[in-house]
């Protein structure tokens, strides 16, 4: 097994865990929403012989401690460019799973392609940041919290603030939100309710990378329709699909995950 060493990056007073494994390019892996990089671990040691793998937990997640105040999706891409220019060193290529992918479109669309520090090749699985198609029961929520809003609207600011404060821990108020959300409290919901609601379909134009799309067929949490419109933005982006996977298709079908991969990596 190849030498894996933990670090920590310091941002902005945030100690970021990392660790890296590996010999050759940068490559920089990213976990998705609710994961860390124990996930991303075995696919960074599987390609450590043609890639030196940098795989961080994102703040909030595994051992890096959530921020101070709730982050947006231009935070998170703005740690990974200081984590690339200040850890890595170089240009990179970045492999980003479901969240991490919706981090990376938002950091391509806003860096020149071979500039120093910045991104190179990329391949997103199961990545997250097209807008969903939404069901009956999604808009019969958002109608029942907007109900629940509405008293409060005309109170003076600081008594607004506590009411909303009170109501989002009632249990009602929890029952609207998704899984993820019900799971989560302080500072990583509201970072959460940030991030889920920012689209990023016009980034797609302003990415000159390669892109590479490799998503699980059977995905449910961002389903192929996803991936095909992701596809379509992009001006260099190709979509693979991975059969009997699912939004995890890196563990569902490693081997051929990784033979995909490995070989769009190490194309001229």
């Amino acid at each position: 097994m190849p030498e894996e060493i933990k670090k920590t990056f310091d941002y902005q007073g945030l100690p970021v865990s990392y660790r890296v494994t590996g010999s050759g390019a940068p490559l920089l892996l990213l976990h998705g929403w609710g994961s860390s990089a124990r996930v991303m671990l075995p696919l960074a040691r599987a390609l450590s012989d043609v890639r030196t793998c940098y795989v961080p937990d994102l703040p909030g997640f595994g051992e890096t401690p959530a921020p101070k105040e709730p982050w947006e999706i231009g935070n998170y891409a703005e740690l990974a460019r200081k984590f690339v220019k200040e850890v890595i060193g170089g240009p990179t290529d970045v492999l980003a799973h479901s969240f991490g992918g919706r981090m990376v479109l938002k950091w391509a669309s806003e860096s020149a392609h071979g500039k120093e520090g910045e991104l190179q090749k990329i391949i997103i699985t199961g990545g997250a940041g097209m807008k969903p198609k939404r069901s009956f029961s999604y808009y019969r929520r958002r109608g029942t919290a907007m109900i629940l809003k509405a008293p409060f609207a005309l109170l003076p600011e600081t008594l607004r603030l506590r009411a909303m404060a009170w109501l989002r821990g009632t249990a009602i108020w929890r029952s609207l939100g998704s899984s993820d959300y019900q799971k989560l409290d302080g500072v990583m919901r509201e970072t959460f309710v940030k991030t889920v609601s920012e689209h990023l379909e016009n980034c797609l134009p302003d990415i000159s990378q390669e892109v590479l799309l490799l998503w699980g067929r059977e995905d449910e949490a961002t389903p192929w329709y996803q991936a095909e419109r992701m596809e379509k933005g992009l001006r260099n982006g190709a979509l693979v699909g991975i059969e009997r996977a699912g939004h995890y298709a890196f563990l569902d079908q490693p081997d051929r995950f990784q033979r995909i991969v490995r070989s769009f990596l190490t194309a001229e």
